[in-house]
């Protein structure tokens, strides 16, 4: 089996690689092999035409290739709210929460990602256009085998070549280390508007048709995604062990203390309260058009296994 995550060198699936290199999916009885696959669009995309049976991605990317959630459901969370953060050029002198700082800046983010910032942008009072927002991919943050684009963004910064970026834990530590950025956006931790933190989450996402086919390995998933919760929980440093088997060195040693800040969002549950802001979220920017039940989203019937 295979399951496949949209960015590597990053905190944002970290506990859906980590099942498979900590031996937990195995441990559940499931032989089960990590591939990258980027970006999410593409990662979907994949599931939806059987080549994997999951993915470890964002909740509310499920409909670019499941229609109003015709086929594609969430099994489980890898992790709570919203996980992404705006960090821009340190010379701009912005402070965390200062939204305003956005304006007449050039913005690096991902398909499907950059859905998240300009919602909430809005939300906060931002026009886009008038106030000459513009958000777009990082310049070749998605050229070689091993993309991670956080990791670019930050270069891409350093570089001078985009004022800020809108990407993962692992991208905004490395620019804060570094002394190129700074975080101006923490939606996890209350930053901006108060239901951006249920826009999305990074997820364990499955097909209808692999729940119908085996609903023995969909609970075995989310069981080893559990496992490793608790397993990191109680040993921090085997976030190193992971990253050591897959990051370049300079972001394996950050890893541990990425993860570390993650931990008290290591919950397999999805509420209610998160469908519904996910829908309304996702209505918004126009990814559905309907009203998404919590039933339609949610495979409810590997619930029992959330912790």
């Amino acid at each position: 089996m295979k399951i496949a995550i949209p960015d590597l060198i990053s905190n944002s699936y970290f506990p859906a690689a980590a099942a498979v290199e900590l031996g937990m999916f195995k441990d559940e009885g499931l032989d089960m092999e990590l591939e990258l696959i980027f970006p999410v669009n593409r990662t979907l995309e994949v599931l939806r035409d059987g080549e994997i049976e999951f993915v470890g991605g964002s909740a509310h990317s499920i409909p670019h290739a499941f229609p109003e959630w015709s086929g594609g459901k969430l099994l489980a969370s890898l992790a709570q709210g919203m996980y992404w953060f705006l960090i821009l050029k340190t010379e701009l002198g912005a402070k965390q929460g200062d939204i305003e700082a956005v304006k007449g800046l050039n913005i690096g983010a991902a398909p499907l990602v950059d859905l998240g910032l300009k919602q909430l942008l809005i939300e906060a009072g931002i026009d886009l256009e008038a106030d000459k927002v513009n958000i777009a991919p990082v310049p070749g943050a998605f050229q070689g085998d091993n993309v991670n684009f956080g990791v670019a963004a930050a270069k891409a910064l350093e570089e001078g070549k985009i004022d800020g970026f809108w990407a993962n834990g692992m991208g905004a530590e490395v620019a804060l280390r570094r002394g190129v950025g700074t975080m101006v956006i923490d939606a996890r931790r209350g930053d901006g508007p108060p239901n951006a933190f249920n826009y999305t989450m990074p997820a364990l996402i499955t097909s209808q048709a692999m729940i119908d086919d085996d609903p023995e390995a969909c609970g075995a998933a989310v069981r080893a995604i559990n496992k490793t919760h608790d397993a990191l929980k109680n040993n921090i440093e085997l976030a190193t062990e992971v990253g050591q088997k897959h990051f370049p060195e300079a972001e394996a040693k950050l890893i541990a203390d990425v993860i570390k800040r993650d931990l008290p969002y290591y919950s397999t549950v999805i509420s209610e309260d998160f469908v519904r802001g996910m829908n309304a979220f996702q209505k918004a920017v126009g990814i559905v058009k309907n009203d998404v039940s919590y039933e339609q989203a949610v495979s409810l019937d590997f619930s029992k296994y959330w912790k």
